[in-house]
């Protein structure tokens, strides 16, 4: 079988963040919640929350994993054409 060529291996570990942070955004977990979660406490704690780049990271993935979950998941079912 050919390889699926439709996410890259980095695609799909962005649309798995995306789902474990809507998913605690769902389960009323704070933004500082999931990126602890995600990315572990030490990390989050080196910087100012606020300033965070990291914050930045999680409010874009809870946004994009609840537009997936608003039906935008369709879209990875098409199959990219190469160029």
């Amino acid at each position: 079988m050919p390889p699926d060529t439709r996410i890259t291996a980095q695609q799909r570990l962005r649309l798995r963040a995306m789902m474990l942070a809507a998913d605690g955004r769902t389960n009323d977990a704070s933004y500082r919640d999931i990126a602890m979660a995600l990315y572990g406490e030490r990390r989050v704690m080196s910087e100012p929350w606020k300033t965070s780049s990291l914050r930045d990271r999680v409010i874009g993935l809870v946004k994009g994993g609840l537009a997936l979950i608003g039906g935008g998941y369709l879209k990875l079912l098409r199959h990219r054409r190469r160029p």
